[in-house]
């Protein structure tokens, strides 16, 4: 069995697949769990991704899921860890990248820290410290309008700084693009300097690949890592890893077709819109009938729906959908609470996945964050194996689940942002 080189904790299950991807196309053999694996179980991998769904949980719970992860890649041997957050660097006022960040760096004994968002690839990038999404501030992007980590500060420093813990004694510098146009050396120095100052964390700025390449150079001995998936990209030369086919190959599977998106992005809603305007099958799920029998019967309903679809027409997709506009998204929280109604679509999501799955679906999409973390969970997919990438970010994995018999399935776990306007149409054809 190989060494163990990279050990990646991901806050969101899209994030991790997001890494996984990135670390695949760079040549690394890459295996994303869910969840933290069985202590003896350890994959023959260069790379292993461990994916939580802490991004919007309970302090206290992200916290002590990202140190249990973290001891458990360690024990198998990690060199270093890595911390993946989203690339819109989603988070609420009081974490959880600062206090899971802050806890990692504790339990590594890490004196020093780069963070970087910036994914250049999507559209990401990181300039004097603060976050554009394509040519837009973060602040002015539709992230500030997100259902539970609205997004209303581009100053990525003054972000961390808000959420370290009470009473923790890091503070937060900048390599700005001066430092990083300079090279690896050039960042070290810069990384020196701040330690000096008494910084033990750095944003740094990335405009484009070539930044991110000399950031994952500089940082090759350090423990810890905090990023999206565009710093994986300068990682895998530091162990002598160049780009291979093989390590993207995945078993064939055969079935039917399938979408299930819960995401409100910007992205995710004009996908949904390309879909159905081209004539797709697509039930929009009704934010009404979401718990008790209501919840059962429309359930029944959407799968009856389903096998009808596939019966005239076994090739094409059909797509079930919580997307909204914003201002649907919030009248249905003013109804019934902002936490409370994201907890009911995400089960009444993840039970329809699971029922698809049941009768055929094989090739299976799934938008959203926490609809993806909540659909892998329904099907009791503990590992997935990464494949060819579709969009940025967003690669085919094949997964076994109990709902799927023996070939397993091919799924996608797609970030709400993530994708063209006709990502879905294009993943099937990619398959194909």
């Amino acid at each position: 069995m190989s060494p163990l080189l990279l050990g990646c904790i991901a806050d969101d299950f899209t994030g991790a697949t997001d890494l996984a991807n990135t670390l695949a196309r760079a040549g690394m053999r890459v295996v994303q769990t869910i969840g933290v694996p069985d202590v003896a179980d350890r994959p023959d991998a260069d790379a292993v991704v461990i994916a939580l769904k802490s991004r919007t949980a309970e302090t206290s719970v992200a916290v002590a899921q990202s140190v249990e992860a973290c001891r458990w890649l360690r024990r198998h041997g990690a060199r270093q860890i890595y911390f993946k957050v989203c690339s819109t660097f989603d988070s609420t006022a009081r974490g959880n990248i600062g206090p899971v960040l802050d806890a990692l760096m504790d339990e590594l004994a890490c004196a020093f820290c780069i963070v970087t968002p910036a994914f250049p690839e999507t559209g990401r990038t990181v300039y004097q410290g603060h976050l554009f999404v394509g040519d837009t501030l973060l602040s002015d992007s539709s992230m500030r309008n997100h259902p539970l980590t609205p997004m209303t500060d581009a100053n990525l420093v003054r972000v961390l700084e808000r959420q370290l813990p009470a009473g923790a004694r890091r503070r937060v510098g900048l390599i700005d693009h001066r430092q990083v146009a300079g090279g690896a050396g050039r960042i070290r120095e810069r990384m020196a300097d701040l330690q000096a100052q008494g910084c033990a964390l750095a944003i740094a700025d990335a405009l484009t690949d070539d930044d991110l390449a000399c950031l994952g150079a500089a940082a090759g001995n350090l423990p810890l890592l905090c990023a999206a998936s565009g710093l994986a990209i300068g990682l895998p030369g530091n162990w002598g890893i160049t780009p291979s086919e093989t390590a993207r190959h995945l078993p064939p599977v055969e079935g039917l077709r399938a979408i299930v998106s819960g995401s409100c992005s910007a992205a995710t809603n004009a996908q949904v819109t390309h879909f159905v305007g081209s004539g797709g099958a697509a039930w929009s799920l009704d934010s009404r009938r979401l718990d008790g029998d209501a919840l059962a019967a429309q359930v029944d309903e959407i799968a009856e729906w389903a096998e009808r679809h596939w019966r005239a027409a076994p090739q094409h997709a059909v797509l079930v959908f919580s997307t909204a506009r914003p201002d649907e998204v919030q009248a249905v929280q003013s109804r019934l609470g902002a936490q409370q109604a994201g907890g009911l679509i995400e089960q009444a999501l993840a039970q329809i996945a699971r029922r698809l799955v049941a009768r055929g679906a094989r090739q299976l999409i799934l938008a959203g964050g926490e609809t993806s973390g909540a659909c892998i969970g329904a099907l009791n997919v503990t590992r997935l194996q990464i494949g060819r990438q579709i969009d940025p970010g967003v690669p085919w994995c094949h997964a076994h689940s109990p709902d799927a018999g023996d070939q397993g399935i091919y799924v996608t776990l797609k970030s709400g942002n993530f994708g063209g306007v006709d990502f879905f149409s294009r993943a099937f054809a990619t398959l194909a």
